[in-house]
């Protein structure tokens, strides 16, 4: 953006360019390497663990299907749909 200057992490990003569902598998996410990204979850969730950008984990609970996890995380170590199994694409990540 015109205008902005500074280091990689001061610049602001506002919109995802890029998306990958994320499979019950998958821990570390891909692209992750030097800034996180943002999860977009689309079934209800009981509690997702994630890992993020400054490498401290923590356990989110109770989001609902449809929410916008505007935190930069790099890791998505469980997930526990509300109800069912989890499956590819419950979460997405958003880059």
């Amino acid at each position: 953006m015109r205008g902005l200057e500074g280091n990689f992490q001061a610049q602001p990003r506002l919109f995802a360019h890029d998306a990958v569902a994320l499979s019950p598998a998958t821990t570390a996410i891909a692209n992750t390497e030097e800034r996180g990204c943002c999860l977009y979850v689309g079934v209800a969730q009981t509690s997702i663990e994630v890992t993020m950008e400054s490498g401290n984990s923590v356990i989110l609970k109770g989001i609902a299907a449809g929410s916008f996890l505007p935190i930069l995380v790099t890791h998505l170590t469980a997930a526990t749909p509300a109800s069912g199994s989890y499956a590819a694409g419950d979460i997405v990540a958003l880059f």
